[in-house]
């Protein structure tokens, strides 16, 4: 199998397997059900979280359960009104189209949307000029499934014709063992208990990067001969790729380093730390930063960034009374 295909089988294929995110899998169930039992189209609706907590899986099961194809697209796939129109124009009754990184929507394209969502017509513009018309065109009942990890970069408007929105959480270190070990047994590698959980512990509470492990360790267990997978196994795997035991890799460390060194342990502002990094702002915020803060390990103040003590134990510092936070 490749990457992609081992990807598809590693995603769950029924409620029962999705692990975690218990309340909103209620919740999605009672609008399923009452959409099916009255015989409309479900909601909108909108999914927004970290990357890798399961938002697309989601929605390839809101589909599933209701029983209609799944039509994928993205915010930046959807750049002219004509990209737009071709896809919406091509939905067949029931249809659910789902957008990956909504908050990349721009405003033309928006606006298109606002009607298409409330009243299913297609708004289109012919010619230019004093002689452009507006053509309005029916659309079949379909349901919109909107994914983002930036949900305040979405428009108001936009957001409001949701008919629901969850926000999905990180995992806990029982629902991230659950998930390894049911992709393990997919991927038929026969694992120890504590190597399991050495794997769920250095995931960042995502499953996305527990699979990413597991395949690295499914890796080194073929090449080395390895029938068992026991914690050594997983250790030395993840020694390899220099990811420690709260999911910390080179560049999480690196960050935290530089505003020990370079800024006393903060605060520093965000630009500045990009400055030093020589990284970009949307990476840190977007990447490095969700687990930092998960863990306790950064604070954003009114300030900036400041690295608490947490931090400094995990990487061996010293920390100063006035600095204790």
């Amino acid at each position: 199998m490749d990457n992609l295909t081992i990807d598809g089988v590693l995603r769950p294929v029924d409620w029962d397997d999705y692990v975690g995110q218990e309340k909103i899998k209620i919740n999605l169930r009672i609008i399923l059900d009452a959409a099916k039992k009255r015989g409309e189209a479900c909601d909108h609706l909108l999914f927004y979280g970290q990357a890798g907590l399961g938002k697309t899986t989601l929605a390839n099961l809101v589909a599933k359960d209701l029983g209609f194809n799944l039509k994928v697209t993205s915010g930046p796939a959807l750049e002219k009104m004509g990209d737009l129109a071709a896809v919406l124009s091509n939905l067949e009754e029931n249809d659910v189209l789902f957008i990956d990184e909504a908050h990349r929507l721009n405003k033309s394209i928006e606006e298109v949307l606002y009607p298409a969502m409330e009243s299913r017509k297609l708004h289109l513009v012919i010619g230019k000029g004093p002689g452009a018309r507006t053509v309005a065109l029916d659309l079949p009942s379909f349901t919109i499934i909107a994914a983002t990890t930036r949900p305040h970069l979405l428009s108001g408007p936009l957001r409001s014709r949701f008919g629901a929105s969850f926000k999905l959480d990180f995992y806990d270190l029982k629902d991230i063992c659950r998930i390894v070990k049911r992709s393990a047994q997919v991927l038929n590698m026969n694992m120890s208990d504590e190597a399991v959980e050495a794997l769920a512990r250095s995931s960042r509470s995502t499953p996305r990067v527990a699979n990413r492990l597991l395949k690295r360790v499914r890796d080194f267990a073929d090449v080395h001969d390895i029938k068992q997978v026991d914690k050594a196994t997983a250790l030395n795997t993840l020694n390899l790729l220099e990811i420690d035991n709260m999911g910390l890799e080179p560049m999480d460390r690196r960050l935290l380093e530089v505003i020990i060194d370079k800024f006393d342990g903060g605060p520093v502002g965000i630009n500045s730390l990009a400055a030093a990094l020589n990284d970009d702002v949307g990476n840190i915020e977007d990447v490095y930063e969700p687990h930092l803060l998960s863990i306790g390990f950064l604070v954003r103040t009114s300030t900036g960034r400041v690295v608490r003590e947490a931090a400094y134990r995990h990487l061996g510092r010293e920390i100063s009374e006035e600095k204790l936070i």
